[in-house]
């Protein structure tokens, strides 16, 4: 233990009060330059960025070039999400879950970061239930405004020969694949949301990016881990993405995350529920199967 001083009115400690070493450090330390720190918040955002969805964006740009250097157009390939893992359901139910608890969890390494200043991360980007009625309906309505149109994007983008033939569901039909799917799309927001919207926004404003810029950036970031599903898809999830950064950033409606995850939440479970179940005459005629 050490003696410290007096109080002063910049906040010293009172003489003779002991106080622990560790404590007495950190009050004589300087705090880290204004330079040092936004260095220090570029390397989080490439390091958060890293483990989250930049491994995603690689890997779907190379499934791109190799689906157009195949003999085989673009229209007429596949991409399929939400596959068997292992060919015992019970084995697959395991895998899963698995997958989709590690699919979320790298959003609360990126939520544990952003509240390393002591400020709750949840509250800063309005992850929270604080005002469920109005995110509700706001989830409600984003999801309608890109679900919708986005519809009518893939329609038009196999048409047009540069989306694939996209299947949401690929599991088996067992007790468990409703909510597994349901899981998954929860899962999904989660991780999507709360990393490219909710934590790289704030970062990127710590890091004094204009509005524009961080819009771009979010709407881009969002379309490249799409690129596998082909250049349809991924310019409609950066126009999806312009939205989400943009509703985020409204001051009105005050930075919450909460209405993104529920709209991607039942955007994804509308496609991933319903070409599960769907009958295949359905979707054979929506040009989807």
């Amino acid at each position: 233990m050490t003696t410290a001083s007096p109080p002063s009115p910049d906040g010293a400690p009172a003489r003779g009060v002991a106080v622990p070493p560790g404590e007495a450090l950190a009050a004589l330390a300087p705090g880290p330059s204004t330079g040092a720190q936004r260095r220090r918040w570029t390397y989080e955002v490439w390091l958060v960025l890293g483990v989250t969805v930049l491994g995603s964006a690689t890997y779907a740009i190379l499934n791109l070039v190799d689906r157009y250097t195949i003999d085989v157009p673009l229209g007429e390939q596949t991409a399929a999400i939400n596959t068997t893992i292992n060919a015992r359901p019970w084995l697959d139910l395991l895998y899963q879950l698995r997958r989709i608890v590690f699919l979320a969890l790298p959003a609360l390494l990126a939520l544990y970061l952003l509240s390393a200043n002591g400020r709750s991360a949840m509250r800063r980007i309005g992850l929270t239930f604080a005002q469920p009625g109005r995110d509700l309906l706001h989830g409600i309505g984003l999801a309608a405004a890109v679900g919708i149109p986005g519809l009518g994007v893939y329609l038009a983008g196999r048409a047009l020969g540069i989306t694939v033939e996209v299947q949401p569901a690929a599991l088996g039909a067992f007790w468990w694949t409703v909510p597994v799917l349901v899981l998954a799309a929860l899962a999904n927001a989660f991780l999507e949301e709360t990393v490219v919207v909710g934590y790289l926004v704030e970062r990127l404003r710590d890091l004094r990016w204009g509005v524009v810029a961080i819009i771009v950036a979010s709407a881009l970031l969002r379309g490249s881990y799409h690129l596998y599903q082909g250049p349809g898809m991924a310019i409609g999830n950066v126009a999806m993405g312009v939205l989400f950064a943009w509703y985020y950033l409204v001051p009105s409606w005050g930075r919450r995350v909460l209405p993104l995850v529920i709209a991607h939440t039942l955007i994804d479970v509308v496609a991933f529920v319903g070409y599960a179940l769907a009958p295949h005459a359905w979707l054979a005629a929506l040009g989807l199967a």
